[in-house]
């Protein structure tokens, strides 16, 4: 059985938007100055474990236009570059570039049917409404929130005002050298 894991950038105030610096906002690539060797050598390890990576479509089409061709990067964009993605879309469909399809059907029930399955982990980065559907749906099993030591002022956010509600338990806490603290949660009652 595969495990969902969501893993994202946030600011203090909760921000998740454009951390990498994707063009999304003026403000983009706010997270970049953290991304150490550390926390990229990380990041690598949970592709690795992962079969495949999935997105939202805007977060596919910010990352896709930011390093879909780049060749030779290092180990973590090699990594995110050959990685299958599967990509929540209702206006994109079938195969895309970067090795990516978009998933045909109930997105939750093609998530829970390919959760069966054995297989390494899969591996979501930001893309809140996405997130949304899979809390709904009771198919994430941990949550890795990297909070920045800074505060935005505005910008979306991974948890929407009005969107689902859930209860979690802290599972680990730590300090990475950069001043980022990850925070590892797992719903309530998982272990």
């Amino acid at each position: 059985m595969r495990k969902l894991t969501v893993s994202t950038l946030a600011s203090l105030d909760g921000v998740i938007q454009d951390p990498g610096g994707f063009g999304e906002t003026d403000q983009g690539g706010w997270a970049n100055q953290y991304f150490t060797d550390q926390a990229q050598q990380e990041a690598l390890d949970r592709l690795l474990a992962s079969d495949y990576f999935l997105m939202g479509r805007t977060t596919y089409e910010l990352m896709y236009r930011s390093w879909g061709n780049v060749k030779g990067g290092g180990p973590y964009l090699d990594r995110t570059n050959e990685i299958p993605k599967l990509v929540a879309s209702r206006t994109l469909t079938g195969s895309l570039p970067w090795n990516a399809t978009v998933i045909q059907g109930d997105v939750a029930e093609e998530i829970a049917k390919l959760k069966q399955q054995t297989g390494g982990d899969i591996e979501v980065y930001g893309s809140s409404t996405l997130v949304q559907t899979l809390m709904k749906h009771n198919l994430i099993d941990e949550y890795r929130v990297a909070v920045h030591p800074l505060v935005l002022g505005g910008g979306t956010r991974l948890f929407v005002d009005g969107g689902v509600r859930t209860t979690l338990q802290l599972s680990e806490a730590r300090k990475l050298e950069s001043g980022v603290v990850e925070l590892v949660y797992l719903p309530a009652g998982k272990e």
